[in-house]
């Protein structure tokens, strides 16, 4: 409408990451609802049942889990809790989905670069980032299950099979949520990001060289 046209530009994922002693990238699996639960309190400690029983060949140390989320409104908050609250009824009603939410626990910090370096320097800490920054800082993330009940790692094709089913071209209002989407491969707290140009663009060249350098 008003002579605007979308362009799906990036998909990516937004990716758990921990800091427990031990613990390699990719080692621990994790699903919705005790990533909820863990969020949300009820899962205390890293050797929790909950835990443990996704996860019986992994040395787990009875360390406190140290939630570390975003202090600021963001989409990436958007899409993690959204996410939650899909697999958790007490999330959905406790908390909920939204770009800024009230945190029943936990240690607030600015950015995914805040919430990155908060992570790195806590021990026992579990956090949320986009997968650049996970990747960039090195951090331990985890495997999750998603909802095809598949254990998956955070990568570009994973995050491009959560979107796989999905129909752009009826999507209201330029919106898609792509968490807890079904695929063996798919990643399950992903989001795409658009970028909307004019139909008619006045400088048809520079808009051609913007979508072309957009990744």
């Amino acid at each position: 409408s008003a002579g605007l046209t979308q362009f799906p530009t990036v998909i990516g994922g937004v990716v758990p990451v921990i800091n427990v002693p031990g613990i390699k990238p990719g080692e621990l699996v994790l699903d919705g609802k005790t990533l909820a639960d863990a969020c949300i309190g009820t899962v205390k400690y890293w050797d929790d049942p909950e835990i443990k029983k996704l996860n019986p060949d992994v040395n787990l140390p009875h360390t406190a889990i140290a939630i570390v989320h975003r202090s600021d409104g963001s989409g990436t908050n958007f899409i993690f809790t959204d996410y939650l609250s899909k697999k958790s009824a007490a999330w959905a009603s406790q908390v909920g989905a939204a770009t800024s939410v009230e945190w029943p626990a936990g240690i607030g910090a600015k950015g995914n670069e805040g919430v990155a370096g908060n992570v790195k320097q806590t021990v026992g800490a579990l956090g949320y980032v986009e997968y650049a920054y996970a990747k960039q800082n090195a951090l331990t993330y985890v495997r999750m299950i998603n909802k095809d009940g598949v254990a998956v790692s955070p990568t570009a094709a994973a995050f491009q099979a959560a979107s796989a089913k999905t129909d752009w071209a009826h999507s209201a209002s330029f919106y898609v949520v792509l968490t807890d989407q079904a695929g063996h491969d798919a990643w399950p707290i992903a989001g795409a990001t658009f970028i909307l140009v004019y139909k008619q663009p006045s400088d048809p060249a520079k808009l051609k060289e913007v979508l072309e350098a957009t990744p």
